[in-house]
């Protein structure tokens, strides 16, 4: 067969093969109609991705101009003895316009030289206004106005499976992106101070060394959260500190250099309060502080309170979840008798409990 005619065998089939599976043709028009189907799905698929892809880039590019990488600098000693100089960093995001930074503790925890390298490429020394191990996060300052200042969101609001993309600047490599969702909400998580850290965000995107200290942020690009640990050994757990712990624990950075808090010993996480026993008691807030564990020997187990408890007031202001918790603590006085609100089952409880100072 020359070439002449394999092109009058092409030329005589039919010019939609599919259009021999017509129903006028054999009766298949059932078999057609869901064979048609995955072609639908497949298109439905790649819209969500579309649109998937679409929230990331917008988020990122939102929140990207905010991003630095700090290098820093310690004192060290070899195994001989000798002191020498010790390099290390992570990453920070700029949350005010004139060059404040939010970073993990551990990133700039006895610092001798603190160096950021903003998103432009421009390097320049920074200081540290003070850091809390006990919450792993810290404040640096470069001198340099007008920078873009990432919007910072309520992680308060956030919900498990929602989206959330982890951003850092690991040895200087810009704005490195992670996506996946919030895992669980409400975790604990030990800082290196040795201290539990309460409200911690679980979160599958992935956090690479040199991620500490990035801002997690939502799919409009608003921080809900500060980078700070992974499990090693496991695929796909990683952590953040909410950005209203962030938020409150900078505010007292900026205005006393570190935090004063008072301790009363227990392992807490928001929770909802049932709506009757809100109305019955007339609640100002419809969530409290649920006391996980008490440790033994502290101000909460000598005052009487137990697991389940739920913190729903602290001298007569109300607590709304940890972080109320929290701002309240640092509030009171060490030593000083205060009175303690809380619900059990469905009774409310008045406590006297006298807080002590934490040890920073």
């Amino acid at each position: 067969m020359d070439l002449e005619e394999v092109g009058d065998v092409f030329s005589a089939l039919p010019a939609h093969p599919a259009s021999v599976n017509q129903p006028e043709a054999n009766g298949w028009g059932g078999e057609s109609a869901r064979g048609a189907a995955p072609a639908a799905s497949s298109a439905d698929d790649d819209s969500l991705l579309d649109a998937y892809s679409r929230a990331v880039i917008g988020a990122v590019e939102r929140v990207s101009p905010s991003l630095v990488n700090i290098e820093v600098h310690t004192a060290g000693r070899t195994r001989s003895g000798e002191e020498r100089e010790r390099r290390g960093g992570g990453s920070g995001f700029v949350f005010t316009p004139d060059g404040l930074i939010l970073t993990n503790s551990h990133v700039v925890h006895d610092a001798r030289r603190i160096d950021v390298t903003l998103s432009d490429g421009r390097r320049m020394p920074a200081t540290a206004i003070g850091d809390d191990p006990a919450s792993d996060l810290a404040v640096v300052r470069v001198d340099e106005p007008g920078l873009t200042a990432a919007a910072l969101g309520d992680s308060q609001q956030l919900r498990v499976g929602q989206l959330v993309i982890a951003l850092g600047s690991p040895y200087g490599f810009q704005s490195t992106v992670t996506a996946g969702v919030v895992s669980a909400l409400g975790r604990s998580l030990r800082s290196y101070s040795g201290r539990l850290i309460d409200d911690v965000i679980q979160t599958d995107a992935a956090l690479n060394p040199g991620n500490s200290g990035g801002p997690l942020v939502d799919s409009a690009g608003r921080v809900v959260g500060v980078n700070t640990a992974t499990i090693l050994p496991a695929q796909g757990i990683c952590f953040a500190i909410g950005i209203n712990t962030a938020k409150f624990v900078a505010s007292r950075l900026l205005r006393d250099g570190r935090i004063r808090r008072s301790f009363i010993g227990v392992s807490a996480q928001t929770v909802p309060v049932h709506r009757r026993v809100v109305r019955f008691y007339d609640l100002a807030k419809e969530s409290g502080a649920l006391v996980l564990s008490v440790e033994e020997n502290s101000p909460a187990k000598r005052a009487g309170l137990r697991d389940g408890d739920i913190i729903v007031a602290l001298e007569d202001k109300p607590v709304a979840g940890v972080d109320d918790l929290h701002r309240l603590l640092t509030d009171v006085h060490a030593d000083a008798p205060c009175s303690l609100t809380v619900l059990r089952h469905t009774e409310k409880l008045e406590l006297r409990i006298v807080p002590e100072e934490a040890a920073n």
